[in-house]
């Protein structure tokens, strides 16, 4: 939904609505498919419409970005019941002959299979393997047919103990700003110019914590995770000090 057009983001958001609604009436969950920032934002412009159903937001692992939605809580329905997403991990067959993948080569290998986006999350690299996100009902059909990304031959696998994965960690580093507007730090991390973080922010480029930013003056608090559409993501851990000129000296986490 990266492109979306306004008739587009008005059918989710009128799927929304219907899903909150049959949730409340219904007293059962109901999930929305993986949602893009975009998509993501569409519901937290409608959130308090649909708070008399209660919600909650899941990815699948803490660094997922694209995320499902479900309608419902367990204190209104008297039951829980888990977000219906798989994880499942790709090695190749021969791990020394393999190439090196990118996450484009992951999704492309998945689409190619007929797998509609938002089936799919959040895809990370692990070696020269991968983990990936995706609807519950999608992963028996990806584990017996992704037989091949790129060239080389993969094994597909669901992976039942999440506990054997390594979730991406952040790289933290430290740099120096004016202060810890959003526009500053941007400008910073991704060295670009003060003007350059500015557009980026006006252009509805910047989500902080899954909610579009495009105030350029806004604080950074500790622990928001900040995406910047086609630069990348980080969470701003907070300062760390200061420099003898009266600058601010932050800690980030960066995701490379």
């Amino acid at each position: 939904m990266a492109e979306a057009s306004e008739k587009e983001l008005q059918q989710l958001k009128n799927r929304l609505l219907e899903l909150a609604e049959k949730s409340y009436s219904r007293n059962v969950y109901t999930y929305t498919p993986f949602l893009s920032l975009a998509g993501q934002q569409v519901f937290h412009a409608i959130a308090k419409e649909v708070s008399y159903a209660g919600y909650a937001m899941e990815g699948g692992a803490p660094a997922c970005e694209r995320k499902m939605i479900r309608f419902g809580l367990p204190e209104n329905l008297g039951y829980e019941e888990s977000f219906p997403i798989t994880c499942l991990e790709i090695q190749p067959v021969m791990s020394k002959f393999a190439d090196s993948f990118t996450h484009r080569d992951f999704l492309g290998a998945i689409m190619n299979l007929g797998i509609e986006r938002d089936t799919v999350g959040d895809i990370f690299i692990q070696g020269k393997g991968g983990i990936v996100f995706c609807q519950q009902s999608m992963a028996p059909y990806l584990e017996e047919n992704l037989h091949q990304v790129k060239r080389t031959n993969v094994r597909c696998r669901i992976v039942e103990d999440m506990a054997i994965l390594q979730p991406p960690e952040p790289e933290e580093i430290s740099i120096t700003v004016s202060s810890g507007r959003i526009d500053s730090v941007i400008a910073k991390i991704y060295h670009i110019s003060r003007s350059q973080s500015l557009a980026l922010c006006h252009g509805g480029r910047v989500f902080i914590n899954g909610i579009i930013m495009e105030n350029n003056s806004y604080l950074l608090k500790e622990d928001d995770a900040v995406t910047v559409r086609g630069y990348g993501k980080f969470i701003y851990y907070g300062q760390s000090g200061e420099t003898k000129k009266g600058k601010e000296r932050v800690s980030v986490g960066l995701f490379r």
